[in-house]
Parts: C-alpha cells; structure tokens; sequence
C-alpha cells in the first residue's frame, strides 16, 4: 500500500480512491496524523477562514471562529449557529409526505406509506446543497443527530486541546 498521504486523502474524499486501496485505508493501521491530513484536506476547500474543528458531513463542520466561539457552518458558508444547537432548525428543510413527493425519487409502490413515514430533506440556505436526510414517523420531532463531545475528542484522543483561531 502507499503511503497514506494528503493526495491519497484528497482521492478519498472526492470518491476516487481505487477500491483495494479504500479497503485497506479503512482496514489498516491509522497513522496518528490522519484526522489532521483529512482537515487539511478539507480546509483547503472551503471558501472562508475560520477554522475547522471537527468535520460533520461532506459539507458541514464544526469551526471556531474568530472570535473563539464554536458554531456549526456549511461549506458554502451560512452559519446555523452554537454547534450544540440543532443546526437543522436553520436549514430549509423539505419534506416528502405523499405520493407524488416520494414518486420524484422512488419508483412507483416502491417507497414508505406517507401515512406511516416521511422523509426530511435538510438544505443549505446558501448554495440548496442537500446536508442530511432523516426518514421519521409523520409529526415527529426534528432529530438531532450528533453532539460531539469536542473536549474528550481532543483532549483524550488526540491528545491535545480544541484548536484556538488561526
């Protein structure tokens, strides 16, 4: 296997990696600077500054702004807020809900009952990327997936602190 460098990183994240080399990217040992390698990667290119902290999507991070504070942001840039709120709150959310929404993307008799189940759809506000989809009982509440405990992931996995500015 070669050397598991930012290139190699870079192919991962944009779907190229060949799949043997996947494999054993996942497989294998972990260097103790891939998670820096793969913020690196995915620093490079986001249009704005501030700087990324914990990668929650493809398109969504947690960053630490200039001035300390530690929010959730899209890649296009639209700020949803403190990080331990739901950021979905802020997204434009689309919801499929009968027949005809779910016939867009399933074939016909091939998707949940609208009665049973609907499919939430979580846009950027920006640039209408899709950032998340959750399928739920009609008229439950909005899921918040994750709230990363971003001390004990630096501290005692990386050991060291959360990133400050710059």
């Amino acid at each position: 296997m070669r050397e598991i460098d930012k290139a190699m990183i870079a192919e991962m994240v944009d779907g190229k990696l060949p799949w043997p080399e996947l494999k054993d990217l996942m497989s294998g040992f972990k260097d103790n600077d891939r998670f820096d390698k793969y913020v690196e990667v995915l620093q490079e290119r986001v249009p704005w500054d501030d700087r990324i902290i914990l990668p929650l999507g493809p398109r969504l991070y947690i960053v630490r702004k200039r001035d300390g504070s530690l929010v959730t942001k899209s890649h296009s840039g639209y700020e949803f807020g403190d990080y331990r709120e739901n950021w979905k709150l802020q997204a434009r959310i689309f919801v499929r809900d009968t027949d005809e929404k779910y016939q867009e993307i399933y074939p016909r008799e091939m998707h949940a009952d609208p009665d049973w189940m609907e499919l939430r759809e979580y846009y950027d506000p920006i640039d209408g990327s899709l950032l998340d989809v959750e399928a739920v009982p009609s008229g439950y509440p909005v899921m918040h997936n994750f709230l990363p405990d971003l001390e004990t992931f630096y501290n005692d996995w990386l050991g060291r602190p959360i990133p400050e500015t710059g």
